[in-house]
Parts: C-alpha cells; structure tokens; sequence
C-alpha cells in the first residue's frame, strides 16, 4: 500500500465540501499527511456580459480569487474550533497549502494532484445532473474517471445525520 504523505482537498466552499474536509482531516490524521486545499474559481462566462473589458474581467477573477482565499481562511478556522472537539487537535496545522487558481475545476484538481505530488485527492459531490451524473457531480465523476491516483468522493450526508456541520 502506498504511503499517504500529501491529500489534495478540493473544495467548493459548499456544505457538502465541509463535510468532505471532516474526512481529509481523519486521513491526515491516521497518515500523518499534509493537506493541500484546492478552491478553483472559474473564469468570467461572459455570456450575458459581452459588453465588459478585459480589464474589467481580470478584475472581477482577482476578486473573486481574494473572496475565495478570505472566505477559505475564516472557514478553516471556524471549522477547525468544531472539528477538534471531535478528532481532536491539530486541524488547522494539518494544513500546508491553500491554492486558489483561475481556471476549469477538473483541470486544476487533475493538474494541481499531479504538479504537488499528491498521494489522495478527498472532494465531496453533490449528485446532481441526470443518469451519467446521478451519484457523482460533473466534476467529481471527471476527476475520477480522468486520474490514476487515488479518489475519496464524499456524498452529501443524509438529512437524517446526527451530524450539525451549519454553516462554516
């Protein structure tokens, strides 16, 4: 069995995602492993904005990027006060990157796994679309059809779980 010494978390700051990082920290945890926090923010579509500049759009992606990486920060915090109760410390040290680039969100999970050395990639699904998405999200299905390292997908817990993740 290989060693476990880096997991890539991607994340897309929903609740499942929250969800998913209870896992990586577990595995972080029981491997001793760094994790390395992915968020990808897309491009601007400018359908229905052909009208803007380029100009304007570069900036519309560095905010959304600085949005990301703050919004990123004070959830890892306030998730870790929760989580550390439950699998107890460290969390947030656990931690040894936060990457947030502009770009497709398969790619840069694919391209970020590969360029960090990655052991695991955890992210979390939604389960949305219709037959060949009807278990795994878009993305997720993507990634783990498109990698040969290792894939945790988290599902969306049931609404019947004891568990209170709230809003983070």
């Amino acid at each position: 069995m290989p060693k476990i010494r880096k997991i890539l978390y991607a994340t897309d700051l929903s609740e499942n995602s929250a969800y998913a990082f209870y896992f990586a920290i577990d595995f972080a945890q029981e491997h001793n492993a760094a994790i390395i926090i992915l968020h990808v923010v897309e491009p601007v579509s400018l359908d229905g904005m052909p009208y803007l500049e380029r100009g304007k759009i570069v900036k519309i992606e560095k905010d959304n990027i600085k949005e990301a990486i703050e919004e990123i920060k004070n959830r890892l915090q306030s998730f870790c006060r929760k989580v550390e109760g439950k699998l107890g410390p460290p969390c947030i040290e656990l931690v040894s990157k936060t990457l947030v680039p502009l770009g497709d969100p398969t790619d840069e999970i694919l391209n970020t796994a590969d360029r960090e050395d990655c052991d695991l990639i955890i992210l979390g699904t939604h389960g949305k679309g219709f037959l060949a998405h009807a278990f795994l999200g878009s993305v997720s299905s993507a990634v783990l059809h498109r990698t040969r390292k290792p894939v945790f997908i988290v599902p969306l817990p049931s609404e019947k779980s004891n568990l209170d993740w709230g809003k983070i």
